[in-house]
């Protein structure tokens, strides 16, 4: 039998991979690909899933019926970072304490009754300086390059080693902290330029914030045609990366499959959201209204407990107690969102399958 020439198994060999490739983009989930109208009935996916409310008391189940692993996967990260990135310097935090007051005080000059304790409260100071500590800075101000790259890399090991767990809680084992942190660790590259992506996509954001500000500063604002021209294109920019950010949130779950590459996670994310962006980004909002509410019920109470303290006794007034608990309700949050958003996840590709 006579073997075939170079060049015809050539053009069979690329017709066979072009058709290979085509299958894989008939598999995909394009909505929207064209300027022609898009009909509601072209695009609309139907998915199952529990309500808000369930779906957010199911995540903090999950950490508090196996509250051993997670506060022991909490703890480390708080020792991580005290050790390698530090925390909010108790100066700093009495600063934000001292600048409220005399804010305060300043209003009261012009009328004496209206003092910070008779308007307010302990109750509502506390929670002004909650908010001021963590919209201001948060954590640890001023942090250098590398305490920068500390602090992105204890947040992926946190991150990766939560959903490892949660994979092999939710299918029946019983996984040990020690063997989230040694199998966990090896898509970090990938979910690294899953990261990247996600700090492209939100550029536009970016820059309407920073433009803000700007128009704030000059007074470009002050002119009602320039303020509604500026408006929609800062809303335009918002809806366009929330948008795109939508189904990197997902990547970030399906990068931590073992073997997938980052751009077929970010594919794959895609079309398990293509048509319910809405629906996600609803549950998204939802999870950081629950998560204030447990800032604030957690929070504030030890703020008023270190007012009292620091006031009573002298010599505790250089621990930073504050500090140190915001610090914990950020590893904490971290662990939150990482359950949360795989929960989502896992229903949708449940619901997806008995399709």
């Amino acid at each position: 039998m006579e073997k075939p020439k170079f060049k015809e198994s050539f053009k069979a060999s690329f017709q066979k991979n072009r058709e290979k490739i085509w299958d894989r983009k008939r598999a995909r989930v394009r909505l929207h690909q064209s300027f022609k109208r898009s009909y509601r009935e072209d695009y609309t996916r139907e998915l199952e899933v529990p309500g808000l409310l369930y779906h957010a008391m199911s995540a903090f189940k999950i950490i508090f019926t196996h509250k051993k692993i997670f506060f022991g996967l909490i703890i480390l990260a708080l020792f991580l970072n005290v050790v390698f990135v530090g925390i909010l310097s108790e100066d700093t935090y009495v600063n934000f304490q001292n600048a409220l007051d005399v804010s305060a005080s300043e209003d009261s000059t012009s009328d004496p009754a209206n003092q910070f304790g008779e308007r307010f409260g302990n109750f509502a100071k506390a929670g002004m300086v909650l908010a001021s500590t963590v919209m201001t800075g948060g954590l640890n101000q001023s942090m250098t390059e590398v305490q920068q790259v500390f602090a992105i890399i204890i947040f992926l090991i946190l991150w990766l080693t939560t959903i490892y767990l949660l994979r092999h809680i939710l299918v029946g084992h019983n996984p040990k902290l020690r063997d989230g942190l040694y199998n966990s660790l090896s898509p970090i590259l990938s979910t690294g330029c899953v990261l990247i992506v996600a700090f492209i996509q939100a550029i536009p954001l970016m820059l309407a914030i920073v433009l803000h500000s700007t128009a704030v500063s000059t007074d470009f604002l002050s002119t009602p045609f320039y303020a509604l021209i500026f408006f929609i294109f800062a809303g335009l920019m918002t809806v366009f990366s929330l948008y795109l950010l939508s189904s990197t949130v997902i990547a970030l779950i399906a990068v931590t499959i073992p073997g997938i590459y980052p751009m077929a996670a970010l594919k794959t994310a895609s079309d398990l959201v293509a048509g319910r962006r809405i629906r996600l980004l609803i549950r998204i909002v939802y999870m950081l209204f629950v998560l204030i509410v447990v800032w604030a019920i957690v929070m504030i109470p030890i703020i008023l407990l270190d007012f009292w303290l620091k006031n009573s006794f002298d010599w505790i007034e250089g621990i930073p107690i504050v500090p140190f608990f915001l610090l914990f309700m950020f590893c904490f949050s971290t662990v939150y969102m990482a359950t949360y958003i795989y929960l989502f996840y896992r229903r949708v590709l449940v619901y997806d399958n008995k399709e």
